[in-house]
């Protein structure tokens, strides 16, 4: 059996980001949608979450090139003085795997991305990161403590086959060779701690090595070589004109993974190889 979630990540990151979500939800093939708690368009998000509660959302870890929740003096050595991480992601990891005495205040700001999102009356229940910051090790240390006491059941393994990614697009050879090297360790470091913890996780996720450039072309490629068992394609669809999106991500496609999401022929395709749309929850969407 071949089961697929479809996931926006991103959610609450801007109001082009989240009228994208709905619009996915409404017309497309999304699933899931995963919340960044210090988005400029959080609140916002909330409402939309709230209006379509069959769209399971989950949090969108953020801790690099984002705005932390808790005030800048509680986390001083996390972010500047307007409460902004980092945007720079190599140095950012190798602090928090190096520098022993920012644990707490990761610990903290983690945790209050996590109550943020609860106390907005959304229940959580997957957790994956931005730029996959929730596999770095001294993170996922973090989230397997508290990810029991939440009762977050579900988690993203940024696992995918590189072979299978380069039949369809040969861009950017050595960046992908050197990303999957790096989520194969991470993955292969997180695994066994979810398993002990009976955490949930899907066996491939798409959309690690061609991020921004999850296009209905590229999709309709892929999918006749999903596995069986369950598979993650992860998105960041968008409606512009949007500056935020604009400005962090200015090469995504936004516009064109919409219209995959929404797209009648990936729809149809799928119906083809009796491959089921669901969520986390195993509520299937088609």
């Amino acid at each position: 059996m071949k089961q697929l979630i479809i996931t926006s990540d991103d959610f609450g990151l801007s109001s082009g980001v989240n009228r994208a979500v709905e619009q996915g939800w409404k017309n497309g093939l999304l699933t899931c949608a995963s919340i960044m708690p210090g988005g400029g368009a959080f609140n916002e998000a909330v409402v939309i979450a709230r209006r379509n509660p069959g769209l399971q959302v989950g949090l969108h870890l953020t801790l690099v090139q984002g705005r932390a929740v808790l005030p800048p003096d509680a986390i001083p050595a996390l972010v500047d003085d307007e409460g902004n991480f980092s945007d720079n992601p190599v140095t950012t990891g190798m602090r928090y795997f190096f520098d022993r005495g920012i644990y707490c205040q990761l610990k903290r700001e983690i945790e209050a991305q996590i109550v943020r999102v609860r106390d907005a009356g959304i229940p959580l229940t997957h957790i994956d990161g931005h730029l996959n910051i929730h596999l770095h090790p001294t993170v996922f240390r973090i989230l397997a403590e508290l990810m029991p006491r939440f009762g977050i059941t579900t988690f993203r393994l940024a696992q995918e086959r590189l072979a299978e990614n380069l039949r369809y697009d040969r861009e950017r050879l050595f960046g992908k060779r050197l990303e999957s090297l790096i989520f194969r360790f991470l993955t292969d470091n997180a695994r066994p701690e979810l398993d002990r913890l009976g955490v949930r996780y899907a066996s491939e996720v798409k959309g690690v090595l061609n991020s921004g450039r999850m296009t209905e072309e590229y999709i309709l490629n892929i999918i006749g070589g999903v596995q069986d068992g369950l598979t993650e394609i992860y998105f960041h669809p968008g409606i512009l004109p949007d500056a935020e999106i604009s400005r962090r991500m200015p090469d995504y496609r936004h516009q064109e993974e919409l219209a995959a999401i929404t797209s009648p022929l990936v729809r149809e395709r799928l119906r083809e190889l009796r491959m089921s749309v669901q969520n986390y929850r195993g509520e299937v969407k088609c």
